[in-house]
């Protein structure tokens, strides 16, 4: 075969430090489509970028010429600079030390779209801590909640 094919659509999911309530109303479409943008940049198309005051959701195409792991290393540096400069109410601005990413069969990119678009009715019912156990429990993910939310 001379061809690399791949076509690995990924959720990404990850937190503020300690959970602080940080992505208010002010900035978060900025912060969206900054995230999303970093995505683009290094060639992981985005299909929606969402997510409440203390998290983070990111539904791409995972690029054939980046791991997983740098794709996450650079969004949140390169975001986590960048709110910084968006008033000192963001000084203190960092995100959790981990993430989670989950990957999506093609016939369910539809429900996961619309559950990031709903981020906000959601967690009316919800906190991300209980959303995140539940993810992780849910795709039979190995975990130690004493380093979950680092």
């Amino acid at each position: 075969m001379g061809q690399s094919l791949v076509k690995n659509y990924v959720h990404i999911v990850f937190g503020t430090k300690h959970r602080r309530p940080f992505i208010h109303e002010s900035i978060e479409k900025e912060l969206y489509s900054y995230l999303g943008g970093t995505c683009n940049r290094l060639e992981c198309h985005v299909l929606i970028v969402g997510g409440y005051t203390d998290h983070i959701h990111i539904l791409c195409l995972l690029s054939k010429k980046i791991t997983l792991a740098t794709l996450v290393q650079e969004i949140k540096s390169h975001s986590s600079k960048w709110i910084k400069t968006k008033g000192r109410e963001f000084s203190n601005f960092y995100w959790q030390d981990g993430y989670a990413a989950f990957s999506v069969y093609p016939a369910e990119i539809d429900v996961v779209r619309r559950y990031i678009e709903n981020q906000k009715q959601h967690h009316g019912k919800k906190t991300f801590q209980k959303e995140y156990i539940e993810f992780l429990e849910k795709n039979e993910m190995e975990y130690d909640e004493r380093y979950v939310w680092g």
